[in-house]
């Protein structure tokens, strides 16, 4: 018998994150959430409440719209401070902003921190939401002014937390990471996987039901 596939909805437009749910080898669709992230805090909050808060408000905004399926949600935070509390640095608001984050950035220790939820959906009603956080801790390179400014000037930095990307421009100034490299991108798969079988759906079952990849 020929299995139905479970309903798969990835709440983000982020190219990212879209090539990183391919590796799980289902099918799935992407709704980008609607749901307004407030600004980032001033001062230290608890990165794991903060992202998974924000992960599953995203989720939730998508899962209103659906009758069926599984949805999920994500949300990417660095902080420069390593421990349990930090200040995100959200997204740049110009290239100077960004200049400001990456030069912060160089020759220390920062973290990564991404909240996944998962919400299952059934005859439009929520039965299930699971959220949780992953951290990776992540040191940068000594960086000159030039190079910063170098890296800035290609925007890859603009619409990045933390003014930047790890698998871009910005890969040759990771000198060494802690964790999770997935998670510096913006889905932590293995996290994912776990979550969606404790959740109830064990997602690596369906693969026999997909038409091999070719190439």
């Amino acid at each position: 018998m020929i299995q139905e596939i479970p309903r798969l909805i990835l709440a983000s437009a982020s190219p990212r994150r879209r090539e990183l749910m391919a590796l799980f080898g289902l099918p799935y669709e992407v709704e980008p959430s609607r749901y307004e992230e407030p600004g980032s805090p001033s001062e230290p909050v608890n990165m794991t409440e903060f992202v998974t808060g924000l992960a599953t408000n995203k989720a939730l905004d998508v899962a209103t719209r659906v009758s069926e399926g599984w949805i999920i949600g994500a949300d990417t935070e660095v902080a420069l401070e390593t421990g349990e509390f930090g200040t995100p640095l959200g997204k740049p608001n110009d290239p100077a902003d960004a200049r400001r984050m990456v030069a912060q950035l160089a020759g220390r220790w920062h973290t990564v921190s991404t909240g996944i939820a998962v919400i299952e959906v059934v005859e439009s009603e929520i039965v299930s939401t699971h959220a949780e956080a992953v951290h990776t801790r992540v040191k940068f390179r000594a960086l000159t002014d030039a190079m910063i400014a170098d890296y800035v000037a290609t925007d890859e930095p603009l619409d990045k937390a933390g003014a930047y990307g790890a698998q871009g421009y910005a890969a040759p100034f990771i000198e060494a990471f802690d964790g999770d490299f997935f998670n510096v991108v913006g889905l932590p798969l293995c996290a994912l996987g776990q979550m969606l079988e404790r959740a109830g759906l064990n997602w690596s079952q369906y693969r026999s039901a997909m038409p091999p990849i070719i190439g």
